[in-house]
């Protein structure tokens, strides 16, 4: 399951994914392109939050690089390159402060050709690592809060119920 994070400084939010699953959904038909864009756009999002276009500007033609443009073979090619450079450019701009190491080239390249889906999660480790460490972490906190204000209010329904039952009552819930 993903986690949504607010992308600090922009309106939109970023997805910190399970790898394992990012892999084995590279599989389903099409997923690839929808991760491809919204990993491309989240980093787009990022960059105009940090006042950089280093980052990317346009999700929109990284996904048509990869999809029509892999017809051609080079523009995908640039687009797998430019990604990785874009996630290594993310990193750099939140390692500063907690001196991570950026993904390596030379894996990312050696997963490509050895086992796509494997590429493609390695390319999210990275990604996860920029939203981790990006302090949009700390937007996460709010959903725990919720969270446990749900199962604080199914302890007091459960509390309800079972003074009903004590009292005799039948039809607690009504």
């Amino acid at each position: 399951m993903a986690q949504s994070v607010q992308i600090p400084g922009a309106q939109s939010t970023a997805k910190i994914c399970n790898l394992i699953g990012v892999g084995a959904l590279c599989f389903v038909p099409f997923y690839t392109w929808i991760w491809w864009y919204r990993a491309n756009r989240e980093m787009a999002d990022f960059g105009k939050a940090k006042g950089t276009e280093e980052l990317g500007t346009s999700p929109g033609k990284s996904l048509l690089a990869i999809t029509l443009g892999a017809l051609i073979i080079v523009p995908a090619i640039l687009s797998f390159f430019g990604t990785h450079k874009r996630i290594v450019a993310a990193q750099k701009l939140t390692g500063k402060l907690t001196g991570q190491e950026p993904i390596n080239g030379w894996i990312s390249v050696l997963a490509y050709f050895i086992f796509s889906p494997a590429w493609i999660a390695y390319m999210q480790s990275g990604l996860n690592s920029v939203w981790e460490n990006s302090g949009s972490a700390a937007a996460a906190a709010p959903v725990a809060a919720i969270t446990e204000v749900a199962a604080e209010e199914v302890v007091v329904e459960d509390a309800a119920v079972d003074t009903a039952i004590e009292a005799g009552d039948d039809n607690p819930s009504a």
